[in-house]
């Protein structure tokens, strides 16, 4: 079966529901440093992954578990992620 590569980029945030005490701490340094019109900050985090599947569908699923299992904590985090799949160069392309 041929795989093909793919490039995910995940996007995890906390619930509107958790206080955010990190984007406290910025939104009050942004304060200080005269940036008054910053009304909310919430932090989260941004994950690259490669991974090959034989299918998009497949690739999907392997990051629908990867990100329930371990790159998020559903209980307190959201995520979203991008998937494309990679392109190879040819030669004449180098």
């Amino acid at each position: 079966m041929i795989q093909k590569k793919y490039q995910a980029q995940i996007y995890v945030t906390l619930r509107p529901s958790v206080l955010d005490p990190a984007g406290v701490a910025v939104q009050s340094g942004l304060k200080n440093l005269g940036y008054d019109n910053v009304e909310q900050v919430r932090i989260g985090k941004y994950i690259e992954m490669k991974l090959t599947a034989a299918s998009e569908e497949e690739a999907r699923q392997q990051l629908e578990r990867a990100c329930d299992q371990l790159l998020a904590n559903p209980v307190i985090e959201n995520y979203r992620f991008d998937l494309k799949e990679m392109t190879t160069a040819s030669k004449a392309d180098v």
